[in-house]
């Protein structure tokens, strides 16, 4: 069983984190499945396609929170943005078949995705999954899930495979050269890397302060971020930046003399900066 577990453990829980865009609730969903696994004393080591079987397993748990997750999203302060994650040397996404699907960019589009178009699209662009494969773990027709897989990606905004080139993760030459023109509060070299229809979201959960409603346009989001930063550079303002690897991409943290404060991740295309996301939710800044 301890075999298993270690085999299989980063690939269910990439599988469940790309699915709930929860950390915890990733972690939760892999401990319920080899659990259940052991309840039902199943031994996996003589079962030809453990794999499968586990995976399977994992959809429907995912399935299951998803149910439970809408209604408490419903209820939700504010934005609903995934939880990062640092993944910096980190091994529980080594089973990903291409790296552009750990930005975070990706993970707030699966948001637009029905359950069954996630769980299809996961399997098939993430884990490398073919369509035989995928229509037996979920129990639908390779035709149902080829549609099922087309329906995602349109509605992802993703017509061909060079779409995913536009969301490879920005450099640390890049992001270092944003927080220094923010910081040095140059607005003309801020406002010549935003999009002039750039959308800003900003996730506090009623825990911390943040946006209500999203923020769209160039002219806005300048007067947002240098309203945050102010006239003085952050450090002097008892705040500490640094550039972390988070999602596969080089973000931001903030940090406060009481510990960390915020996560700020971007989605750049063509060198300007489509969305900017700022993470305040004290509950999803856990696992940087």
């Amino acid at each position: 069983m301890e075999n298993i577990y270690m085999q299989y453990k980063n690939l269910l829980f990439t599988l469940a984190y790309q699915l709930t865009g929860s950390v915890a609730d990733a972690e939760d969903v892999v401990q319920d499945v080899f659990l259940k696994v052991k309840a039902l004393d199943l031994n996996l080591e003589y079962m030809a396609e453990p794999k499968a079987y586990l995976c399977r397993m994992t959809v429907n748990r995912c399935r299951d929170m998803h149910k439970s997750a809408r209604k408490r999203r419903e209820q939700y302060f504010g934005e609903w943005l995934p939880e990062p994650i640092s993944t910096a040397g980190d091994e529980l996404f080594e089973s990903v078949a291409r790296e552009e699907l750990l930005s975070y960019a990706m993970l707030v589009l699966l948001e637009r995705l029905s359950s069954a178009e996630r769980t299809v699209f996961v399997l098939r662009e993430a884990l490398d999954f073919d369509y035989q494969a995928i229509a037996e773990l979920i129990d639908k027709s390779e035709s149902n899930c080829r549609k099922l897989f087309s329906r995602a990606r349109s509605k992802m905004g993703i017509i061909n495979d060079e779409t995913f080139l536009k969301l490879e993760a920005e450099s640390e030459q890049w992001v270092h050269r944003f927080l220094s023109v923010l910081e040095r509060g140059n607005v003309d070299g801020v406002i010549s890397m935003l999009h002039k229809n750039v959308v800003l979201v900003s996730d506090g959960g009623g825990k911390a302060n943040a946006a209500v409603h999203p923020i769209v346009s160039r002219d806005y989001v300048v007067r947002f971020l240098f309203g945050l930063s102010g006239k003085k550079p952050l450090y002097e303002q008892g705040m500490q930046v640094e550039l972390k690897i988070i999602n596969g991409q080089t973000g931001l943290t903030i940090h406060s003399n009481d510990g960390l404060t915020t996560v700020v991740l971007m989605h750049v295309e063509r060198n300007l900066i489509q969305n900017i996301y700022f993470i305040r939710n004290p509950d999803k800044l856990l696992h940087i």
